[in-house]
């Protein structure tokens, strides 16, 4: 077996040190995606899920690139103050999904407040002619699945650990990160020895009532 050899936990490098701290990031501003159509994607988030649509911005040109791509960038505000964001690129056109990852991966997740909420929701985009996946049960919150008319995959959630479990949670978090750290770059040599063919599978399994 190789030896693995790697730096302390959260060590930072030595010009990093000298930097201020990170600012305080209060909450998600926005996640924006793709969207094939403004309005049936209005209609979604605003008049199944109750988003309402809060701002627009149009250009022809990207500020953060310069490159000509016009374009409807629509937000919809969550009670928070923060926002999902959709752009129109004017072409009838979706976001493809990525060739290398599992439709179930890549999501966003909305809190709502209480399992009778989240009933209400599914009753809402199944009458809507959405099809619901769910009530699924984490253990710590309870969740449907729909993908909206873009092909985004979206979790609604309602907690069910409260504030004193979530801490609790957090305290092994960093250690459970670290082992799986250190069991992968293992993996890796041993992929590099040819000694590993599939993917590695977590040191413990959460959730031992699903099976395939």
């Amino acid at each position: 077996m190789s030896e693995i050899v790697s730096s302390p936990p959260h060590a930072l490098p030595q010009a990093t040190q000298a930097l201020p701290p990170p600012a305080p990031i209060a909450q998600l501003h926005h996640y924006a995606y793709r969207a094939k159509d403004a309005e049936e994607t209005r209609h979604f988030y605003e008049d199944i899920l109750g988003l309402p649509l809060y701002h627009i911005i149009q250009s022809d040109h990207v500020p953060s690139t310069g490159e000509y791509c016009p374009y409807t960038h629509f937000f919809f505000r969550l009670q928070d103050g923060s926002f999902i964001a959709f752009f129109d690129l004017g072409d009838d056109e979706a976001a493809l999904p990525s060739p290398n990852t599992p439709l179930w991966v890549n999501h966003i997740s909305f809190r709502v407040d209480s399992v009778q909420a989240l009933l209400d929701m599914k009753a809402r985009l199944e009458a809507e002619g959405f099809e619901v996946l769910g009530v699924t049960d984490h253990h710590i919150f309870n969740s449907i699945y729909v993908f909206d008319p873009n092909g985004v995959r979206l979790e609604l959630t309602a907690q069910l650990a409260d504030e004193f479990q979530m801490l609790q949670e957090s305290k092994t978090a960093h250690a459970r990160l670290n082992e799986w750290t250190a069991r992968k770059q293992q993996w890796r040599a041993d992929r590099a020895a040819g000694k590993a063919a599939q993917a590695l599978k977590p040191q413990q399994n959460d959730r031992p009532e699903v099976h395939a």
